[in-house]
């Protein structure tokens, strides 16, 4: 066997090999289901996870964008026509959110942690001055003592209108953006303060959220299933709220909205548990995105998550009480604000209802600055991107025995709203590409086994092809010189062998030859020498 005959048998073997082997592993996902498993292992909440410092101590930053809206007719609303309002930010704010007092329970398949949040005003990234910007809003302390009374007789509530009316205790007020956004000593709250102690003299919408956490959390690592990683256990001891009117409005679902399960798939629902929304609301996959390089899926939460229970049956569990529901884009966390008549929406109440839109001059919803969303990484479930938009509202009407309200229209009042925005930092996201590059190349082994062998196909057919050609060279230049021998043979013969002298030519002609005794070659036709 020559060295061309064993090279091509040889690539054959190695080629043959490679497909079977590489398609076998590609039909059994062998790779895949390996690097998959590393995952789940290596993306839970413990201290000898690679995610376990980055989730104790976020290192994207978090900004708090706060918009305003001033109002700029209060007179009209009061007279019975419709309110004006002028959009002013956004101030912005640096949030800092590290975990604090983490403790593992139940042999590490559950983590304790507080997440206490402090702000620190950005003034680059911000449109004006909260400490000298001037803000016209809606007086929410006096809104909240009307819509309290409201249940109490009518002569109860005219004298307290009248005592209100003394200490100066309007329907709308004037304070600087810090004060409104952080608090002030209010005047009407002082008051109630010294009746009951247990109320707060001081108003603001921050008031007291700068430098606390909201609420005691137990998280599950994932190490018993991934599904789980990051799932809240419990809020403040509890594992369902008492707020809503229906057991499954009540549950308490999903993460915190800082990790999610790796793995994910564009057609499942991620929930997350808001507790300044006092609710727990679903997202769901909207596009494909890039971040800095990064593939990663958009959630954002669907109409149904806000619509009216007319639409939505499964919303009317946030009817409170029961039957007392709203129109769609909008939802009443009265029971979970102290009482107070406060709504949350979208900004610009975005996937409304048009009446809460019309209802107020100075509004215009739009997707690109309203939507909120999160970018995740579909092999880690890392957010890559978060843009969460949530709009403060708070109701006002007629109030019997409140002459100020004597004209007003109800309305679903905007009072501000917050854009709160994270990206990935660069390092972050070199380490996360990195890391997607690994996964990527370990996955698609399989592949590369495959494609070599599909190399050494096309070597071994252009081999054979080669040898086939040398073959029929060959065979061609033997014909030609068998070919050429016959003709010669053809073209010759032999003369009779003789030890004799040779006789003169004239005589030669007319002997006999004679076997044996000369060999001469000669042309057929006889020459004379």
């Amino acid at each position: 066997m020559t060295r061309r005959s064993c090279a091509i048998y040889a690539t054959g073997i190695v080629c043959a090999h490679l497909l079977i082997v590489g398609i076998a592993l590609v039909v059994a996902q062998v790779f895949q289901t390996m690097i998959h498993s590393r995952l789940k292992k290596e993306l839970t909440l413990t201290e000898k996870s690679q995610v376990f410092e980055s989730w104790k101590n976020p290192p994207p930053p978090v900004y708090m964008e706060y918009y305003f809206f001033n109002v700029t007719n209060p007179e009209v609303f009061l007279a019975g026509g419709k309110a004006a309002v002028t959009q002013i930010g956004p101030y912005t704010y640096r949030e800092y959110r590290p975990r604090e007092n983490v403790t593992f329970l139940e042999n590490g398949t559950k983590v304790y942690a507080l997440n206490p949040k402090s702000f620190v005003f950005v003034p680059e990234k911000s449109k004006g001055n909260p400490e000298t910007d001037i803000l016209r809003t809606v007086n929410i302390p006096v809104v909240a003592v009307m819509s309290e009374l409201n249940s109490y007789s009518f002569f109860l509530r005219t004298l307290v209108s009248m005592w209100m009316k003394s200490i100066g205790a309007d329907i709308f007020m004037t304070r600087t953006v810090h004060e409104v956004l952080w608090g002030f000593k209010d005047p009407l709250l002082s008051r109630l303060h010294t009746l009951k102690p247990e109320v707060d003299d001081h108003f603001g919408l921050m008031w007291k959220k700068n430098g606390t956490h909201e609420g005691e959390f137990v998280f599950l690592t994932g190490e018993k299933d991934y599904m789980e990683y990051g799932r809240i256990d419990t809020w403040n001891g509890l594992r369902e709220m008492s707020w809503w009117s229906s057991n499954q409005s009540n549950m308490i679902n999903g993460t915190d909205g800082s990790v999610f399960h790796p793995l994910l798939s564009r057609n499942e629902l991620l929930y997350i548990f808001a507790a300044d929304l006092c609710r727990s609301i679903h997202l769901a996959y909207v596009e494909d995105v890039e971040v800095k390089g990064i593939q990663a899926y958009r959630f954002a939460p669907p109409e149904d998550v806000l619509q009216s229970p007319k639409v939505n049956p499964a919303n009317e569990g946030f009817c409170v009480p029961a039957g007392d529901c709203l129109d769609t884009g909008v939802l009443k966390v009265s029971v979970c604000r102290e009482g107070a008549p406060i709504v949350v929406s979208f900004p610009h109440f975005y996937q409304a209802d048009p009446k809460y839109i019309n209802a107020v001059e100075g509004l215009n919803p739009n997707k690109e600055e309203h939507e909120t969303y999160l970018d995740l990484n579909p092999t880690t479930g890392i957010p890559i991107r978060a843009c969460k938009r949530a709009q403060l509202n708070i109701i006002l009407n007629r109030v019997e025995g409140f002459p100020a309200t004597k004209h007003i229209n109800q309305t679903i009042f905007p009072i501000m709203f917050v854009n709160e925005t994270a990206t990935i930092d660069d390092d972050s996201a070199t380490q996360m590409r990195t890391l997607l590059l690994i996964v990527t190349l370990v996955s698609n082994f399989p592949l590369l086994i495959v494609g070599m062998g599909a190399i050494l196909l096309v070597v071994l057919v252009i081999l054979v092809c080669r040898n086939r050609q040398k073959n029929e060279v060959k065979r061609i230049d033997f014909n030609e010189a068998f070919h050429s021998f016959t003709t010669a043979k053809d073209e010759t013969a032999y003369t009779q062998v003789s030890d004799k002298p040779e006789e003169p030519s004239e005589n030669h002609a007319s002997q006999p030859m004679k076997n044996g005794s000369y060999i001469a070659m000669s042309p057929v036709e006889a020459q004379k020498c």
